[in-house]
């Protein structure tokens, strides 16, 4: 045992090693990106066997981690908040067949959309789901908790979500490890149709989960990870949701808080510690960053007259990232904002790297487009959404990731040719490649960019599933090989490009271009490796 230096995201990590975990499977996204990246460098992993998969998305990631725990050994599928979209199908279903070895699926959501397109809450999944959600409030509860995690899967044969926000993933703190404990032996389910999600089992495994509730509710207030913590003052009873809890003892240095608080990191809410507070006081704020999930809850579960204050009457703002200064406020305290941060440091936009092929890529097919007029490329998630912004400005949506192929498909059959897609490579394989057999099939006039740079760029150069592989799935597919161009986009080769896709424009069908060179800093640093190991 020993003490750790971790972020959020390296302790549930470490957790996960040290709790007997046999795989992990995840699909690269801020602010989870870094659990899979721990596991897959560690040595100690190494060492114990456990396979480290980037999975092609997060559908995928989930069932192979679903059919881990099938084994009777311990997953975790790992992902950010809209990743656990993709993955809803086998997430909610997996509630249903139950686990055999331990499963905790973490969600890490953003607050604010440091690096997404929404805020969305992933406890009201958990909900869905009926399965317990634990949210830890600092990074030595995300280590412990994910011990406790598998612990509580195993006891009741379900799947666990385990819910943290960007804050607590990249910030670092001190964790105390704990003993280690071996891995699962294999153990397959003592019902062989346990998973086999037939209506007549289905129906009699859903009725298994809704008498379960009570059980997961007996276990969320005796949790001791849920507190009712004493306070002098019973003018207001606060209740705090995972790191919420840091923010508000961040105003209270001392560790002395006034008000009575009920601290909740497991789900569902601990309904009986809830009213304690409530017949002690005059009124609730609720603390949670995200949406206003346990202030609806409390204010159905009370339905008495207390005033419940919160996000949805303003007293903490309804939408971005909680904070301390945010709670401040909200407890009429002083709010510490520091002093405006002086003109000579000014914000700069995001760009995309010097030599990025993406440079290129954009630049060809800008004037590819010239005469046809603005308003016709559609784009996805990755580095090449930067062509949003100047001196490009080049792409017109950027919805969730394949989108782009499917929304060119769809505004070229109501009129809008030429159709443009521009998708990254590591896109295409996660969800872009069901949306090209769509088009294919329905002969749209689209051009498909697929701006393939060999890795998975945005989230810091994981591997590509697509590596090597675009043109084979295209043929497979079935566009036409004439119609298919791999290019190499360089400055000395801009005219011809242009050319290229200036009559693919033309085309009334499909028609792929591959423009084909290394992301910049995924080569920069395999060189700078290189030179080392010479």
């Amino acid at each position: 045992m020993q003490r750790l230096m971790l972020l959020g995201d390296e302790a549930i990590a470490q957790g996960a090693i040290d709790a007997g975990l046999s795989g992990i499977y995840a699909y690269p996204g801020t602010p989870s990106t870094e659990i899979n990246e721990y596991i897959h460098s560690s040595k100690e992993a190494k060492e114990k066997g456990i396979v480290s998969c980037w999975a092609v998305n997060e559908k995928t990631a989930m069932e192979g981690a679903l059919g881990t725990s099938y084994t009777g050994k311990r997953a975790m599928a790992a992902m950010k908040h809209v990743g656990l979209n993709v993955a809803a199908d086998p997430f909610m279903n997996s509630a249903i067949t139950g686990a055999n070895g331990g499963l905790i699926i973490v969600s890490a959501d953003d607050p604010s959309m440091h690096s997404s397109q929404n805020e969305q809450d992933s406890r009201y999944y958990g909900k869905f789901a009926l399965i317990p959600v634990l949210e830890p409030s600092n990074q030595q509860e995300a280590y412990d908790m994910t011990f406790y995690g598998f612990e509580i899967s195993e006891k009741f044969n379900v799947p666990v979500l385990m819910r943290i926000t960007t804050r607590l993933a990249h910030s670092r703190a001190a964790v105390q490890t704990r003993e280690k404990r071996k891995q699962n032996e294999l153990s397959l389910p003592s019902n062989l149709r346990q998973y086999v999600l037939l209506p007549g089992i289905a129906r009699k495994h859903y009725k298994g989960l809704l008498a379960n509730q009570v059980l997961f509710e007996e276990a969320s207030e005796t949790s001791g990870y849920n507190k009712y913590i004493d306070g002098p003052d019973k003018s207001m009873g606060i209740i705090t949701c995972g790191l919420g809890y840091n923010y508000l003892m961040e105003n209270y240095p001392d560790g002395k808080c006034p008000f009575p608080v009920v601290k909740i990191s497991q789900y569902p809410l601990p309904a009986k510690m809830i009213q304690k507070l409530v017949d002690a006081t005059e009124k609730i704020l609720v603390v949670e960053d995200g949406y206003p999930i346990v202030e609806e809850q409390v204010k159905g579960l009370l339905s008495i007259g207390i005033h419940v204050k919160g996000r949805l009457d303003g007293t903490i703002p309804r939408d971005g990232e909680l904070n301390p200064n945010i709670l401040a406020t909200a407890l009429g305290l002083p709010n510490t904002v520091g002093q405006p941060i002086p003109q000579l440091v000014v914000g700069r936009p995001p760009s995309f790297c010097a030599g990025c092929s993406h440079i290129d890529s954009y630049n060809a097919l800008n004037e590819a487009l010239e005469g046809y007029g603005a308003g016709r490329v559609f784009a996805d998630i990755g580095c090449y959404t930067l062509a949003a912004l100047p001196p490009f400005q080049t792409i017109n949506s950027c919805v969730d990731m394949g989108a782009s192929i499917t929304m060119a498909k769809g505004a070229a059959n109501a009129g809008l040719t030429p159709a443009v897609a521009v998708i990254g490579d590591s896109t295409f394989t996660h969800s872009g490649m069901t949306g090209l057999l769509d088009a294919i099939i329905s002969k749209s006039p689209i051009t498909v960019l697929i701006l393939d740079n060999s890795t998975t760029g945005m989230t810091g150069g994981q591997p590509s599933a697509a590596l090597g592989r675009i043109k084979d799935i295209c043929l497979g597919l079935g566009v036409e090989e004439e119609h298919l161009h791999i290019l190499k986009p360089l400055k000395k080769n801009h005219e011809e490009n242009t050319a290229i896709i200036k009559k693919e424009l033309a085309y009334q069908g499909v028609s792929v271009i591959v423009p084909t060179r290394e992301c910049i800093q995924t080569l920069s640093r395999r060189m700078r490796n290189k030179f080392k190991e010479a």
